[in-house]
């Protein structure tokens, strides 16, 4: 094997650095609180936004705090159909509607889900990449655990509290 000559290094460019200055911060899901636990929180959409080198757009919801007279603003990822001026419900008593947040637990099985927590209060690991999706498979009550189907085809055990946004992952159309 020959060596690559100084003339050819020249035009060669350097280790690409992903340019992070334009991102528009960690989208995850509420940390878990005790409307969450046992109710429901209304949030509101505010806007919808572009992440750069994110293919999946990523919607600011608006909360009112629980304990002060404030808004606080949490960013997701934008479930398909989402749209500004939508109510978005998180907790245990929240409707099944797409873009609403609950545990697994709650949703019956078939659900496509998005957004899913690998532990409880993590806010959101698995299946959040642009038409990404997870299907609740079956619940086990004995155990309190879920068996979910996730994007890659594998199947996994995950504690029915794990929360979930329902729906699938918005950008899905995406050419590379």
């Amino acid at each position: 094997m020959g060596r690559v000559i100084r003339s050819q290094r020249k035009g060669a460019g350097g280790v690409f650095k992903a340019h992070t200055k334009h991102r528009k911060g960690a989208a995850r899901l509420r940390p878990v609180d005790f409307a969450e636990r046992h109710g429901y929180i209304r949030g509101v959409v505010k806007e919808i936004i572009h992440d750069p080198g994110r293919g999946a757009p990523l919607a600011k919801v608006a909360f009112r705090d629980v304990y002060s007279y404030k808004l606080i603003k949490q960013t997701f990822i934008a479930a398909e159909g989402l749209h500004t001026g939508q109510f978005v419900y998180c907790g245990k008593k929240a409707k099944l509607q797409i873009g609403n947040i609950l545990p697994i637990g709650a949703m019956p099985e078939g659900t496509v889900v998005c957004n899913l927590e690998e532990k409880c209060g993590d806010r959101g690991r698995l299946a959040r990449a642009s038409g990404n999706y997870a299907t609740v498979v079956a619940h086990n009550p004995d155990t309190k655990r879920t068996r979910v189907k996730l994007p890659s085809g594998a199947k996994k055990v995950l504690p029915s509290t794990c929360r979930a946004m329902v729906g699938l992952v918005a950008g899905g159309g995406r050419v590379d």
